[in-house]
């Protein structure tokens, strides 16, 4: 059996800070190009979606959390410079007459809600709105955020990164 590292072994760059460091800072966001692959990945149960304008470089980052069976999408928007905890309450994905909608706001708002008149709410729900018509406007662009839609984990292989699931959990989103 050959070894799988040899290449780096021979490669005398390889231990070249700067090789390192190119690495350590690699991307592994991934652009869903499609309106379905975009609502796919966003309704999979544990998606970081990262909602991007061609037109005014304005981006608002969201987390979407699901049901157990999957009825109901929380959404909440990044509020704050915690990438991973700085989140405000901004709606939810129901059925309803017409397909998956995108309710903003609670009945009763609590403290820290982000209000249905905030341009994160309102940039959310027009991207919902062209999403579930099938459509992906050309002024936008959807991230993942490296890590597994379904169930959050960090994306490291390239296929994976580019479907936005790992592979144990993109078997149960085509199925």
């Amino acid at each position: 059996m050959t070894n799988p590292f040899a290449a780096f072994d021979a490669d005398p760059t390889f231990d070249a800070p700067e090789a390192h460091e190119a690495h350590d800072h690699q991307d592994m966001r991934g652009r869903l190009a499609t309106a379905a692959d975009a609502v796919q990945f966003m309704t999979a149960g544990r998606a970081t979606v990262t909602l991007v304008s061609k037109k005014t470089s304005q981006r608002f980052t969201y987390r979407l959390g699901a049901t157990e069976d999957k009825s109901t999408i929380f959404v909440s928007v990044l509020t704050g410079s915690d990438n991973e905890s700085d989140y405000s309450y901004l709606g939810r994905i129901a059925s309803g007459p017409s397909g998956r909608i995108f309710w903003a706001g609670r009945k009763v708002p609590r403290p820290g809600d982000v209000g249905r008149d905030a341009p994160s709410s309102k940039a959310f729900a027009w991207t919902w709105q062209n999403l579930v018509r099938g459509t992906l406007p050309e002024q936008l662009e959807v991230w993942h955020e490296g890590r597994c839609g379904r169930c959050g984990r960090k994306l490291t292989v390239p296929q994976s990164v580019a479907q936005g699931f790992g592979p144990e959990c993109v078997q149960h989103v085509h199925s």
